[in-house]
């Protein structure tokens, strides 16, 4: 572990420095984590930029960050990060919303489907794989230029507990011999997190001043999350029945402080370093701990970025 990460300073989930000036983009800012992640960044007066297929949820999450943060400054990015053709869009999209910069993009939005049969996108991708690993993959190649001219700026990347136990299967990358749905979300997250960790190699290989940032989210349960009406509104009942795993997890604002101190803290730095939170990995306020095992597996991780390249017909360069 870096010692620069040991070394930060303190941090205060509820004194956040200000980010005046600075633009953020959040996929799936409209709900759950990213929601949260987009209300504590507008906090600091930073630029805000929910990228959402769905306008009228993007709109609704607008409206309720903006009713809670006085003078938020908040956009929509039209986003479907299962659609080649909607990810490649994005730097212009971003600049008909007047944004010149881009200092932080968070990889957060995902989908997870419980039942059979299997499904795929307009790409023909399996279509877990394609929304929370080949998406995030392709846009970071298609804002490489903005983010490579933006000094300092940082891909942050939500990871998830369910990949810890899984691995890889490299003859079957996308489940279509044996699919099962649990395991294939478990397995599109373990992508998207090792593409953040062999980004971070790259970026530091060539000296670059962006930054590849690994985090995750630790334990996260709507009963435990402030209500956000219309968004979400756990009922009364609901959310006393969970009280006691309050002990363990935590709810969905919390969840998203590791992605907020990931774009917020000077002292975070590239590296081998997962951030997350404090308590066992799974809830309280976010610290930076060694990479899973396996998530330091370099051949891999290399392995899985040029599949990455030849499924996306990209490659982020910084």
């Amino acid at each position: 572990m870096p010692n620069s990460a040991l070394q930060s300073p303190p941090w205060d989930v509820h004194r956040l420095p200000r980010a005046d000036g600075r633009t953020v983009l959040v996929t799936g800012g409209n709900a759950g984590i990213g929601y949260f992640a987009a209300e504590q960044l507008a906090g600091t007066g930073a630029t805000v930029v929910l990228g959402s297929r769905d306008r009228a949820k993007a709109q609704a999450a607008i409206a309720s960050i903006g009713a809670r943060v006085p003078g938020a400054r908040l956009r929509h990015l039209p986003l479907d990060l299962a659609d080649p053709a909607s990810v490649g869009t994005a730097p212009q999209g971003l600049g008909r919303l007047g944004l010149e910069r881009l200092d932080a993009v968070v990889l957060n939005a995902g989908i997870a489907l419980d039942h059979p049969p299997r499904r795929t996108g307009p790409d023909g991708h399996e279509l877990m794989f394609a929304t929370n690993h080949l998406g995030h993959f392709a846009l970071t190649a298609h804002l490489a230029p903005l983010l490579r001219a933006t000094p300092g700026s940082r891909i942050v990347t939500t990871g998830s507990f369910a990949a810890k136990s899984e691995r890889l299967d490299l003859a079957d990358l996308q489940s279509a011999r044996d699919y099962k749905p649990k395991r294939a979300y478990a397995r599109s997250k373990l992508a998207q997190m090792l593409f953040a960790v062999e980004l971070d190699r790259r970026l530091r290989a060539a000296g670059s001043a962006s930054l590849s940032v690994l985090v995750h989210p630790g334990g996260a349960l709507d009963a435990l999350t402030p209500a956000r009406p219309p968004l979400h509104t756990p009922g009364t009942g609901e959310r006393l029945g969970h009280l006691p795993l309050g002990l363990v997890v935590q709810g969905k604002d919390a969840a998203a402080r590791p992605a907020v101190r990931a774009v917020l803290d000077p002292g975070v730095r590239g590296g081998p370093v997962l951030w997350s939170p404090r308590v066992f990995g799974l809830r309280g306020e976010p610290r930076p701990e060694p990479l899973w095992e396996h998530l330091a597996d370099p051949a891999t991780a290399a392995w899985l970025w040029e599949a990455s390249c030849e499924l996306t017909g990209h490659q982020p360069q910084f």
